[in-house]
């Protein structure tokens, strides 16, 4: 029988559906499993996706792009194949891909992880002959703490910097950790001021209800926090912001946009603060080891609740991940694709205001 998913040059192909799945390259129909960008590329005649994330999409791929929505759980036929999508608990609209066709069904999962977090669906495993998974954290040294803990990490040194007169500056990708951290922090510690890049991603989750502290940008003007005043007695930019907490995606890291926060510490978050030597590279003063990725324990569990006798890995560690599984009895192998790649995903909402370079 003839897999029903192959690769092509465009990218992950349902041959009897005649589709692509977060295909790289243009093509005529494409179904999308979340919003990044190296999932969610511009230039297709045709998509759909989770109903989610319709906002996302339209806001990163332009507001005229033909895009039809699929509730979670709901299905359609295309071809003799039925589709559904159902929650990858990655980010806001992410979703896993259903396809069967002939007593087959194989699911795509995109990228997803388990731990629910209250910014979208959170994972639900569904049953199939043949997974399509990532393992973008598919060795054993990444194991995650629960979030809870995570969140009480920034939260201290966030009250700590506040106490000191400064600013925290927390960098992390604008579509999905920012939303992510918004949502778990406490909001009291002090003001919020979020990136051009961010906010208007802030305001799309708040449209899918989604609950997120008060926030607001530099071009808003300065939180009014208490801070030493210059001479004259106006409030210096620097000062006006300590105590606050910056959220901002890593592009910004030395640009001239944090000149005006002055005296601040600044962390990295994700889940490749892991390893010392990144965040020695990122150069900041922390790191929170937080990701929207499954680590190897959470993709072992997803594997098997699918109770697949296939999977096919597509991204991260993928050589590691396909020996283990083999090891365990799987029918194992890999598809070569072009996700994963990190400086994409930084990359700012269509939408976003443009960010000060000068």
């Amino acid at each position: 029988m003839q897999d029903m998913v192959v690769v092509r040059k465009e990218g992950l192909y349902c041959v009897p559906g005649d589709f692509y799945i977060d295909p790289w390259r243009p093509v005529a129909r494409a179904v999308i499993t979340h919003a990044h960008a190296d999932h969610a590329r511009v230039g297709h005649a045709h998509y759909l996706a989770a109903a989610p994330g319709a906002d996302i999409l339209r806001a990163r791929l332009g507001a005229d792009i033909a895009l039809d929505t699929l509730a979670y759980g709901a299905s359609l036929t295309h071809n003799g194949v039925r589709l559904s999508l159902h929650p990858a608990g990655h980010v806001l609209g992410s979703a896993q891909l259903r396809m069967e066709h002939q007593g087959q069904v194989w699911v795509a999962s995109g990228d997803y992880k388990l731990e629910a977090d209250g910014t979208c669906a959170p994972f639900e495993p569904v049953r199939c002959h043949t997974f399509i998974t990532e393992s973008t954290f598919g060795m054993p040294i990444y194991r995650w703490q629960p979030q809870a803990e995570i969140f009480e990490e920034i939260n201290a040194w966030w009250r700590a910097n506040a106490a000191q007169g400064r600013a925290s500056v927390l960098f992390c990708y604008a579509f999905g950790k920012a939303q992510r951290i918004l949502h778990g922090i406490d909001a009291s510690i002090g003001p919020i001021v979020c990136h051009g890049a961010v906010e208007p991603l802030n305001r799309l989750y708040r449209q899918e209800g989604v609950a997120l502290p008060e926030t607001q940008t530099v071009s808003q003007g300065s939180p009014g926090s208490p801070g030493s005043k210059s001479e004259g007695g106006k409030r210096s930019p620097s000062s006006a912001y300590a105590g606050s907490l910056v959220i901002a995606p890593p592009s910004a890291a030395g640009s001239p946009w944090m000149r005006r926060f002055g005296d601040y510490s600044d962390a990295f978050a994700s889940g490749w603060m892991r390893l010392r030597g990144t965040r020695r590279r990122r150069g900041v003063d922390r790191g929170f080891v937080l990701s929207d990725h499954a680590d190897w324990p959470a993709l072992q569990q997803a594997i098997a609740a699918t109770q697949a006798e296939r999977v096919i890995v597509t991204h991260g560690q993928v050589a590691t991940m396909v020996r283990w599984l083999r090891q365990n009895g799987l029918d194992a192998g890999a598809f070569a694709t072009e996700y994963g790649d990190e400086a994409i995903e930084e990359m700012p909402a269509a939408t976003a205001e443009p960010a000060p370079h000068a």
